[in-house]
């Protein structure tokens, strides 16, 4: 079983972010729910006895190797046909999916118990069994025998790796390896020049690749939880590679990585940077709009922006794209860390980021990797300690490992959208001091989600086709969080559905939607190309006299 295939890469970038990425939730949390589950425990002996001797009877049955369990067909922990051909290993396995089987058990039947307190207790209990699969111990068969053909050195290997991790990691295993990338030579390599800089961002322009390009130029927004370029990573997957040669003019905004001396930055500041940029663009471009893409956080800033913009007149929001994004924070329901989006974690989580001035992008990652321990932690503890490989070398992951920061400001700012889900209540946020009404946002609007994205999921971005003022289209593209941004044409297996009225129910609209076979960027691009003007010649060089060339693309601040 070789742990560090492609398909486990794509798994784990799928679930990268997370549904609220700026809550989190701590070891307290997790005691606190464990103290909770024992006293529940407590409270229900009858069901309690019941469930531990359902348990102990099939443990019987495994003892006498009489047990029909078995792993399901696509758990890739227990592909090893060793783990059902020999025995000790097969009873081995049994009794962990008897003990799985009898939790999962006494979760689903508990009496008088909230959804809210269900799914806390199932995150609690899937945390546990996860970790004790015995897929995760030394002597599992793989682990062991490749430890045998080796003649030990995957073992010493694996040690090597286990230690670099606890100095370089914290602890948990490494997602990458991070030696097969450099930023402006195989990833974030597009040619383009920084052609506007201020304290908060620089503003990329890149080279047209086509003699005729569309008059209005696309201006790309990225969330501030991330740096910019999981918008160009490799040439056939760069979503900005995919716009030059469709003929747009493509300008990037790639935020600064702020530190604790930027902790007052907040959504003032960052609205301001994107309205200098739209001007920026606007006047290389000789333009009076911009056509405007946000991505997951990103669109919360973008379209408090373009609510905020329009509501005073400002008409040069021309259009904006939503990609993989959630306004309406309340229709993530129960998963994720929105479970532990208590008042109590809300408190903390702000006293942690205003102490420290900004909340670490690798608080955020470690928070991640438990939402999806098999996919983020186990797998990869697996490959590397237990096998002695190296880490994959996956592009996204490397950009996922390549953490920010947010500042106190902007974290504050985000858990109050979060938790009182303002956006949904026009006036609730001001920017600027105008109120936030995304009705005002009359502009026409693009709106991706991803089948399987558990992050951010389809039917909660699709309520933003209710939110806002404008001509919503709407598009499922298939896969998850990331990979459904980075399906480009000729991708295997690519399919989106699209069309059908954007009725207030979800499930309506995509029973009403078009299947089409493909990538949905030649969808997009057609539709951006009819709110872009016609196309003309334009100029190999970026920038212009008022906005000259400052640095090559990637920039500076995309080291930071």
């Amino acid at each position: 079983m070789d742990q560090s295939s492609d398909k486990d890469s794509i798994n784990s970038a799928d679930v990268i972010l997370g549904p609220n990425p700026i809550v989190g939730f701590r070891a307290t949390d997790v005691a606190r729910e464990t103290a909770r589950a024992v006293s529940i425990a407590l409270r229900q002996p009858r069901l309690t006895g019941t469930v531990a001797k359902s348990i102990v009877n099939e443990w019987v049955k495994v003892f006498k190797d009489d047990s029909e369990l078995a792993p399901a067909d696509r758990d890739a922990r227990f592909a090893d046909p060793e783990w059902m051909e020999n025995k000790a290993y097969r009873q081995w396995l049994q009794a962990y999916l008897a003990w799985v089987n009898g939790v999962n058990r006494w979760v689903e039947e508990q009496p008088e118990i909230s959804q809210f307190a269900r799914a806390r207790l199932e995150f609690l209990t899937s945390l546990i069994n996860d970790a004790i699969a015995p897929s995760n111990f030394p002597f599992q068969p793989t682990a062991l025998r490749k430890m045998k053909e080796t003649r030990g050195a995957s073992a010493r290997a694996g040690l090597r790796n286990f230690m670099k991790d606890l100095r370089d990691n914290r602890g948990l295993p490494a997602q990458v390896d991070t030696t097969r990338f450099k930023i402006g030579e195989n990833v974030a390599n597009t040619p383009g020049a920084v052609v506007a800089r201020t304290e908060v961002l620089e503003l990329i322009q890149y080279h047209p690749t086509q003699e005729k390009a569309h008059a209005i130029p696309m201006m790309i927004v990225p969330p501030q939880i991330n740096k910019y370029y999981v918008f160009d990573l490799s040439a056939e997957k760069s979503l900005v590679r995919g716009l030059l040669d469709a003929g747009f003019q493509v300008f990037v905004v790639s935020w600064r990585n702020p530190g604790p001396e930027h902790a007052h930055w907040g959504l003032s500041e960052y609205s301001a940077g994107i309205e200098l940029a739209v001007s920026v663009a606007c006047n290389i471009t000789s333009q009076t709009k911009v056509n405007l893409l946000g991505a997951c956080a990103g669109g919360i800033t973008l379209a408090s922006f373009a609510a905020a913009r329009l509501a005073v007149g400002d008409t040069r929001v021309n259009s904006m794209s939503l990609l993989v994004n959630v306004l309406d924070t309340g229709a993530l329901g129960d998963t994720g860390l929105g479970l532990f989006a208590s008042p109590r974690v809300f408190k903390a989580a702000k006293r942690l980021s205003k102490r420290k001035g900004v909340l670490d992008g690798k608080d955020m990652a470690s928070a991640f990797a438990w939402l999806r321990p098999n996919d983020l932690i186990w797998n990869y503890w697996v490959n590397n300690i237990l096998l002695g490989n190296p880490p994959p070398a996956f592009d996204v992951l490397y950009w996922n490992g390549d953490s920010t920061r947010l500042p106190a400001c902007l974290h504050g700012q985000f858990l109050d959208i979060y938790k009182n889900n303002a956006l949904t209540q026009p006036g609730a946020l001001r920017l600027q001091g105008v109120p936030v009404d995304l009705t005002k946002v009359t502009c026409d609007n693009y709106i991706l989600s991803g089948t399987t994205d558990h992050i951010t999921p389809w039917k909660a971005c699709y309520r933003s086709t209710q939110l806002l003022g404008g001509d919503s289209t709407f598009v499922l593209s298939n896969s998850g969080h990331i990979q459904s941004i980075l399906n480009p044409p000729g991708k295997k297996k690519a399919e989106f559905w699209t069309g059908g009225e954007t009725v207030p129910d979800a499930d309506a609209w995509k029973a009403g939607a078009e299947h089409v076979d493909g990538s949905w960027w030649p969808h997009w691009h057609a539709w951006l190309g009819k709110r872009s003007g016609r196309k003309k010649a334009v100029d190999i060089n970026v920038g212009n006299a008022a906005y000259p060339a400052l640095d090559a693309a990637p920039g500076t601040y995309i080291h930071g």
